[in-house]
């Protein structure tokens, strides 16, 4: 997935790089540039946090570095709402159940994000559909507990 977003950035004439930030700063958008803590352990977190700077190109506007403020709070959830529906769309959770997946874990490894990424993905999905979302025709996808029901016809 790492990959396939660094290949999406440069689509996008957007240059990522990799450099030392602040401990607890991950990731950072601005100008066309994604900025990188190069010291996120693995490609799966790199991936993560990529979608949610793509997430900034694509759904925020200005500085909101400053989360006190209503605005900015709320311009970070549409990046992160962007990333979320960008790497796990509700029918990836249809394919990690049919290649029998059950747990998060199986789950997030299957989809290759982070296991807290899935679970705010799924936070995501509960508040914008409740506790269950029809997904296609045949499968309806519940959210707490996580399972999938395939209508036979």
């Amino acid at each position: 997935m790492y990959e396939q977003l660094l290949a999406e950035a440069d689509a996008l004439n957007i240059e990522v790089l990799e450099m030392d930030l602040k401990p607890r700063t991950k990731g950072l958008y601005g100008d066309k540039v994604i900025w990188l803590n190069k010291n996120i352990d693995t490609t799966v977190e790199k991936g993560c946090i990529l979608a949610e700077e793509i997430g900034h190109y694509h759904m925020t506007v200005g500085d909101i570095l400053n989360q006190s403020k209503i605005m900015n709070i709320k311009q970070e959830k549409l990046a992160r709402k962007w990333a979320f529906k960008r790497i796990i769309p509700l029918h990836k959770f249809i394919e990690s159940f049919d290649a029998g997946c059950r747990s998060r874990f199986e789950i997030a490894e299957m989809l290759n994000v982070t296991e807290s990424f899935l679970e705010e993905c799924l936070d995501f999905y509960r508040q914008k559909h409740g506790t269950e979302v029809r997904v296609d025709d045949k499968h309806i996808l519940f959210l707490n507990p996580l399972a999938v029901y395939e209508t036979i016809n």
